[in-house]
């Protein structure tokens, strides 16, 4: 059974590698405060830099992609529950591999943490299509499947090797695109797997439509990810982070030594 991966044309691809590269920016960003940080303020930045790595980034990336996905003389729908679960493991997935390999700079621990955030991506991609309602049963070739992982846990390592490492806005943005290649190649590979098989007494297919469901929330999703740059934006970046933790210590050395003399 035919169906149709580009029904809007380069549209939805595009869109969809453009959602990805700004979630994996501001994520990265959202990562490079938390290496300034310590305590609370660093969990804290970790978690934005997660939900941002996994909303924005997998999640919208991923669904952006699926609205050019069309079966012909069928409507695709989606289970809420279950396209709402992809999302949230996304998201837990991106914030244990964050803080996994956060806690030092080993390369067991990063490989750890990026295995992890892969598996997430690749796990987020095939819950978001077992929660797809078609009109055909749906199998998958093994030897895609294996590729669209692979991609997938290349892209958590480079998500967790980009955030552990001190990088200007250059680099972020050379680490996000190579994010983004990697949540699309995850995505494509994975359709590339997918094989339908018509039914001929197939049920009626019940769901949400994309427009009724998906569309809203992904647009919710898009105004959270100005906000969240609105954050970033106001936030003190690395650098005057530890200039002013630099300027405090000063500060402090010269009352040390004030009142020394004053004794």
């Amino acid at each position: 059974m035919q169906v149709n991966e580009f029904s809007y044309g380069p549209v939805t691809p595009a869109l969809g590698f453009a959602m990805s590269f700004v979630g994996a920016f501001l994520g990265l960003r959202c990562a490079t405060r938390a290496r300034a940080n310590d305590g609370w303020a660093r969990r804290r930045w970790l978690v934005l830099a997660g939900v941002s790595l996994g909303l924005s980034c997998v999640w919208v990336g991923h669904f952006v992609e699926m609205l050019g996905f069309a079966v012909p003389g069928g409507t695709v729908r989606y289970d809420v529950p279950e396209t709402l679960a992809s999302a949230m493991l996304a998201v837990a997935a991106m914030c244990a591999g964050l803080f996994i390999s956060g806690r030092g700079r080993r390369v067991g621990r990063l490989l750890l943490g990026g295995l992890l955030a892969g598996l997430g991506i690749a796990s987020m991609h095939y819950i978001g299509m077992a929660a797809m309602r078609m009109p055909g049963a749906v199998s998958y070739n093994p030897s895609w499947l294996l590729v669209s992982t692979a991609v997938a846990v290349a892209g958590g390592i480079a998500v967790t090797w980009s955030a552990l490492r001190p990088h200007g806005i250059r680099a972020t943005v050379g680490a996000s695109l190579i994010i983004a290649v990697a949540v699309g190649g995850t995505h494509y590979a994975g359709m590339a797997a997918m094989r339908m098989s018509a039914q001929p007494m197939a049920m009626a297919v019940r769901g949400a439509t994309a427009l009724g469901f998906l569309l809203p929330l992904i647009l919710v999703i898009t105004i959270l990810t100005y906000i969240v740059t609105f954050i970033i934006a106001i936030a003190p970046s690395e650098e005057e982070v530890r200039e002013d933790a630099t300027l405090q210590v000063r500060i402090a050395e010269l009352n040390r030594r004030l009142s020394d003399r004053a004794r």
